[in-house]
């Protein structure tokens, strides 16, 4: 994800995917792990764009 989220938003994002994945998945939340990578606004495009200067936009 690009960077900028709060912790909290981290919080909230990893305990939704990690209930709703248990229950998709059949089992237990113990059995779930999530990486949370944050990627800088030059380091990925969209369309021939730089994340970064999507925001000038």
């Amino acid at each position: 994800m690009s960077k900028g989220r709060t912790v909290e938003q981290k919080r909230e994002l990893v305990s939704v995917i990690t209930e709703e994945s248990a229950r998709i998945l059949k089992t237990r939340n113990e059995n779930i792990r999530i990486l949370i990578y944050e990627v800088e606004g030059e380091n990925w495009a969209d369309a021939g764009v730089l994340g970064l200067d999507m925001k000038k936009r």
